[in-house]
């Protein structure tokens, strides 16, 4: 199984409380992370399955065994499976995500 991207749903813009009830409406308990304009992460693995939405600026996750990049936005939510191994980048202004582990 492969990392998955969502687009936020409809025309308003995502808004951290929005989000915030997204992961409520799956029993998600999610923390906030942020990263400076060019932070990279090296290609790692998770021994749990990933739900992260982007609050705001972007963040490019790529999975190196698929040679896929797959670049988030705001609203934009990833599910990353376990053992899923994946790199990121950061975009130019920065992000701040949501995030939580599924069992």
């Amino acid at each position: 199984m492969s990392a998955t991207v969502l687009h936020w749903p409809g025309d308003d813009p995502a808004t951290e409380a929005a989000i915030l009830h997204m992961f409520q409406s799956e029993n998600l308990q999610p923390y906030r992370w942020s990263n400076a304009p060019g932070d990279v992460y090296s290609a790692h693995a998770h021994s749990y399955h990933k739900v992260i939405y982007v609050v705001s600026g972007s963040i490019t996750f790529g999975l190196p065994h698929e040679s896929q990049a797959l670049q988030l936005r705001p609203g934009d939510r990833l599910d990353l499976p376990l053992g899923v191994v994946h790199d990121a980048t950061v975009g130019p202004e920065g992000v701040v995500c949501l995030e939580a582990h599924r069992g």
